[in-house]
């Protein structure tokens, strides 16, 4: 085998990887919006961000599993609070601002994805 064809077989390879895993990651936007009107495909989604993360590592899709799996959890300690807060009012109002930046941050995210942008995080590690 010749070198140039190993890195031109190992460059094709990683490009079709990135290309699945961007699929991958449209799909979780998907169902995260899907989660609107559904509710139950948000825990697909979440599912989906841990077990296919490590396929992202190291790329500027990674960004977009760390966005979402905190768009995620955010969601859901506010869904909580909003709710259990709901009979002194103020829970209705956190719901109701929770739900424009649910759907801001899945339209930020489907948006820069679309332009192969990585997500404004902070990467741990």
């Amino acid at each position: 085998m010749y070198p140039e064809q190993s890195s031109f077989d190992t460059q094709a390879l990683e490009d079709k990887k990135l290309k699945s895993c961007k699929r991958v990651t449209t799909l979780i936007y998907a169902l995260y919006g899907a989660s609107i009107i559904f509710g139950m495909t948000i825990f697909v989604a979440i599912i989906m961000n841990y077990v296919k993360r490590p396929d992202a590592r190291g790329t500027f899709l990674e960004s977009h599993f760390t966005w979402q799996i905190r768009t995620f959890w955010f969601t859901l300690v506010l869904s909580l609070l909003g709710l259990f807060t709901a009979v002194l009012g103020i829970g209705v109002i956190i719901l109701i601002v929770l739900f424009f930046w649910f759907i801001y941050r899945i339209v930020k995210g489907w948006l820069r994805l679309n332009d192969n942008l990585p997500m404004p995080v902070k990467m741990s590690g």
